[in-house]
């Protein structure tokens, strides 16, 4: 009786003692497969991206960024509805962007539900397609960056005389976006020469300055950017700078590969 006891309890504690270590096999199996950064650390945000105050979420899968926003500005306009805290009046014969004579539109800031989706390892493509009417990249505050056309893509004309005293406006569909420098970014949250953006590509976009010295035109390529270092980019990297005159942000299309956007 108690040989059978013994060779029993004897069977009973290897049993558990197998169990235990394959359990904690399993478990160390997957702590190293998340340490190892396959999955968590591909998915980590750069350190970059934190400078986009404006989004409500971003993610990243390693491949992409997805950057989801209201598209609304942080900063008074005077296409906020009265009743907003942060409408400002600006009144018409007011001078705004290169010296234009204001002329208010019959548009109001509405929200949006922007999902832009940017490759985090931007490349060159050679087939530099053709940006479109519409949003083509975001600027840190959250607002949609448009090109250098108004709708039906003629030059933006008259347009400009629509800019409200930080550069953007609002579309009929209440859509506010920048076409031109977001001025609230390059002088009141930053400067000149500061990271005011992205395109829908991946590469970065800069205000008019660089080294204390404003952007020669001449200094660009057909697509608005060169390649240099930055503060963000100390190794250096193509982006887009923009200036006062035409094209304004991008040129003749992307410089790489654009991501999508949807609203």
């Amino acid at each position: 009786m108690k040989k059978s006891f013994l060779f029993f309890a004897l069977a009973f504690m290897l049993f558990s003692c197998k169990k235990e270590s394959s359990t904690a096999s399993s478990s160390s199996s997957t702590s190293g497969g998340s340490s190892s950064g396959s999955s968590s650390s591909s998915n980590t945000v750069p350190d970059v991206y934190t400078k986009i105050f404006g989004a409500t979420s971003i993610t990243s899968d390693g491949t992409y960024l997805t950057v989801k926003t209201k598209g609304i500005p942080s900063h008074k306009s005077c296409y906020w509805p009265t009743s907003n805290a942060l409408y400002e009046s600006f009144a018409n014969g007011s001078t705004t962007f290169n010296g234009e004579i204001f002329s208010k539109a019959p548009n109001q800031i509405v929200d949006q539900n922007y999902t832009f989706k940017i490759p985090l390892k931007p490349a060159v493509n050679t087939a530099h397609s053709a940006t479109p009417l519409g949003p083509i990249g975001f600027a840190l505050d959250g607002v949609a960056l448009f090109n250098q056309y108004a709708a039906g893509g003629v030059a933006l004309g008259d347009e400009k005389k629509g800019f409200d005293q930080y550069y953007g406006h609002p579309q009929a569909t209440g859509s506010y976006h920048y076409h031109v420098e977001p001025l609230y970014l390059t002088k009141v949250k930053s400067s000149k020469s500061s990271l005011v953006g992205f395109l829908l590509d991946g590469f970065p976009v800069y205000g008019p300055e660089e080294n204390g010295a404003t952007v020669a035109e001449s200094a660009l390529d057909a697509y608005h950017g060169h390649t240099a270092v930055t503060a963000d980019y100390p190794n250096g990297i193509y982006h887009y700078h923009t200036t006062a005159v035409a094209p304004y942000i991008n040129g003749n299309g992307f410089y790489g590969t654009p991501g999508t956007i949807t609203n």
